[in-house]
């Protein structure tokens, strides 16, 4: 990821000056040193998806302006339950951290209760839109044209003109996915079957892998997965099916997926729809540090913008070119993606 270097030496020779600042209202002016946190949802920071990808942004972030983990620097809260949400943003405002991202659409009525209460700490929601609060900005994504790409990726690949769709909890969010994925799909033929189903959590991988197999069996030989860690499971059945000679596939989402698709003999992860968080994450942390966050705004990262995109793991030559056609009528506006 490019990431421009903003602080200067001055910025690294009087930091510690400012180490010890309280926190800062969204419309005070640039400060010397600058500190942020998340707290996540159930997937933690190792789930593979957005919450990981958030804290790479972080981490990106803090190291590139000489900070380090910790109080005076960047850190991170891990939620179990949603019950660990709101004691979890109090102790990132009581550590006097200036930034707090909240990692999901969960988080919102937290972020509600703690942008009300403490006015002078910045709170950045991904994947939801708190409104009404000056210290509060609602991080959003087209996740929808990156699931049409996926869409068209599944449709140049399928065998069998049967793909699949697997969720992990039915929200506006995931919605996104699944509705995005099926018209790309249908853009390029009508007739393929898409089958949707839906995990219940985004930390069941069992019940992920229960459900892909069903799939498999069922002759749907490409699945898009938008399940969190339940998504886990999708990989584990696709390699399944390949030791046992079946040609399967899984699309990815959020981060770039293909080390989760390994297995000896191979590689079953055919494309990832990326959201990149880790970009929005890193680039609202310097506005906040810059005294420019946009507070009581909706930031919306996109196709065009390079928010969110489908990487290439292993598509053909032609599902390459089919998805480069899409992307291109995407961007210039001749294809709009509806998100629900």
């Amino acid at each position: 990821m490019k990431r421009a270097a903003t602080l200067t030496a001055i910025v690294l020779t009087f930091g510690l000056v400012f180490g010890g600042c309280s926190n800062q209202n969204s419309n005070s002016n640039k400060k010397e040193h600058h500190t942020a946190a998340l707290v996540t949802d159930g997937g933690g920071i190792d789930d593979k998806s957005f919450n990981q990808s958030a804290w790479e942004g972080l981490k990106d972030w803090g190291k590139q302006h000489g900070l380090k983990k910790g109080v005076n620097g960047y850190n991170y809260a891990q939620s179990t339950s949603d019950a660990d949400f709101m004691p979890n943003i109090n102790k990132l405002v009581k550590a006097q951290y200036q930034t707090i991202f909240a990692i999901g659409y969960k988080l919102n009525s937290a972020v509600d209760t703690a942008a009300k209460q403490n006015p002078k700490t910045n709170f950045a929601i991904i994947d939801s839109v708190v409104p009404n609060h000056k210290n509060v900005a609602s991080v959003q994504f087209k996740s929808e044209q990156s699931s049409y790409l996926a869409g068209v990726a599944a449709a140049k690949t399928t065998q069998t003109n049967k793909v699949g769709f697997v969720g992990g909890i039915k929200s506006d969010v995931v919605t996104t996915f699944e509705k995005g994925f099926i018209q790309g799909v249908h853009a390029v033929n009508p007739n393929i079957k898409v089958d949707v189903k839906y995990v219940g959590a985004f930390t069941k991988a069992d019940v992920g892998k229960s459900l892909a197999s069903a799939m498999f069996n069922n002759k749907e030989d490409v699945i898009f997965q938008a399940a969190g860690g339940s998504g886990a499971g999708v990989f584990s059945a696709a390699k399944d099916n390949r030791k046992n000679g079946k040609k399967v596939w899984v699309i990815g989402v959020d981060q770039d997926q293909k080390a989760d698709g390994k297995y000896n003999g191979g590689n079953v992860t055919l494309a990832s729809a990326v959201k990149k968080v880790d970009t929005a994450v890193y680039d609202l942390s310097n506005k906040s540090m810059k005294g420019e966050f946009p507070g009581n705004k909706i930031v919306t990262y996109d196709l065009k913008g390079k928010g969110v995109d489908l990487i290439d793991d292993n598509l053909t030559t032609t599902a390459q070119k089919a998805v480069n056609e899409y992307r291109q009528k995407i961007i210039k506006g001749d294809i709009t993606v509806k998100a629900k």
